[in-house]
């Protein structure tokens, strides 16, 4: 099949963004439903980052342009269909990111591991103040850059109900400790 003749399947969080509601659970659902040859095009108040390595890992690769302050266009299709995107990038569409970056993450061990390498054995957030869905993505985001036998620590407002479903559906595995105020610790690790 050819990009023009794909099922292209818009989704368009922004509104959710601005409310400062969680949309996680809303660009799953919409991914699980896609065929092999859809196009999946996410519209989002940034540039969804930790997103981009997520959906890599269940098979897709992705493109994001930003096209004003608060507006980026993402493009996902399948990793088999990837020269999509490049021919899209040729025409001067943007440029295919399909690692996740890490903005935004503290460090409590940023040295380097054992073996040499620059990944941390912990990394430690506090998203407590922050709107969703930023928790979430400097969460995976920091999931990505942790030493594989690393750990990484959150603290959130509240326990994170749809970060803990990606989690079991990632394989990690992870403890929740409440807090007296109210607020949630979360410790999580790769399952061994």
């Amino acid at each position: 099949m050819e990009r023009q003749h794909a099922k292209v399947v818009e989704l368009d969080v922004r509104p959710h963004l601005r409310k400062k509601l969680e949309p996680f659970q809303l660009i799953m659902d919409t991914v699980k439903q896609l065929d092999a040859d859809d196009i999946f095009v996410l519209h989002a108040t940034f540039k969804p980052s930790p997103l981009l390595g997520m959906l890599k890992l269940r098979g897709l690769a992705g493109q994001s342009v930003q096209h004003d302050k608060e507006h980026w266009i993402t493009t996902f299709v399948s990793k088999k269909n990837k020269r999509w995107l490049q021919e899209a990038e040729s025409v001067g569409t943007g440029t295919v990111a399909e690692q996740g970056e890490s903005a935004g993450i503290v460090d409590a061990a940023a040295g380097p591991d054992t073996d040499g390498k620059s990944n941390p054995r912990l990394i430690q957030l506090d998203n407590r103040g922050l709107e969703p869905p930023q928790p979430m993505i400097r969460t995976l985001a920091a999931l990505k850059r942790v030493h594989p036998e690393g750990e990484v620590i959150i603290h959130n407002d509240r326990v994170p109900v749809f970060l803990i479903e990606e989690l079991n559906s990632l394989g990690y595995a992870y403890s929740v400790e409440d807090q007296p105020d109210g607020s949630a610790k979360v410790s999580i690790r790769q399952k061994t």
